[in-house]
């Protein structure tokens, strides 16, 4: 159930290494403990101010984190007919907004879940990427790991970042040849167009 509050909202935007996604900055907090991702307008639950953002054309995905929500839009859509429709959006409803909010922890289930050594990598990650992604208003999962790949995908903002099939990459592979494995490759599990398909999935060679 939602709670009322009688604080005016200030929202203020950020960019991000994603052309496609912008933060939209709240002066109080829309994610107390977590974060959460959201696809579509039917993994919302409760959240309304997501489910309101849906319903505005071109929206892709919606990370909230802290005092921060990033939206990712289609390229198709241009920030100028989008970004101020956000910002009302999220003012128009935050006084509806818990912080609090129940959301189901997917992340937890999907951790313990985990293989030990996938473990140990997201751990890895928890120390190095992950807190640089999630600023940017991203993140990242590791998905498998066999024969030395690992097999990781990109969440937020990273999802259709340019440099998260670049320099980000390449960051990933280096730290975790580093700190786990000199001979571990990294590919990125494609959900967009613009990734390769499998068997040719973007990756680095020394």
């Amino acid at each position: 159930m939602m709670t009322m509050s009688e604080e005016k909202i200030n929202v203020s935007i950020q960019p991000t290494p994603n052309p496609n996604a912008l933060k939209f900055l709240t002066s109080s907090p829309v994610k107390t403990d977590g974060h959460s991702t959201y696809r579509s307008p039917n993994e919302c639950g409760e959240n309304k101010i997501a489910t309101e953002i849906f319903k505005i054309r071109g929206i892709d995905q919606i990370h909230f984190f802290d005092n921060s929500i990033t939206v990712t839009k289609f390229g198709y859509e241009d920030w100028d007919n989008i970004d101020q429709q956000i910002i009302d959006t999220i003012t128009q409803n935050f006084n509806e907004h818990n912080p609090d909010y129940y959301d189901p922890d997917p992340e937890a289930e999907r951790r313990n879940a985990l293989s030990k050594e996938l473990q140990e990598i997201e751990n890895i990650f928890d120390r190095t990427i992950r807190p640089g992604l999630q600023a940017d208003g991203g993140d990242i999962h590791a998905v498998s790991y066999e024969d030395n790949i690992l097999m990781i995908r990109y969440q937020g903002a990273c999802g259709t970042c340019p440099s998260s099939t670049t320099g980000t990459l390449y960051a990933i592979k280096s730290i975790l040849q580093d700190e786990y494995n000199p001979e571990i490759d990294v590919y990125i599990v494609p959900e967009y167009d613009q990734f390769p398909a499998y068997g040719e999935y973007e990756s680095f060679e020394d």
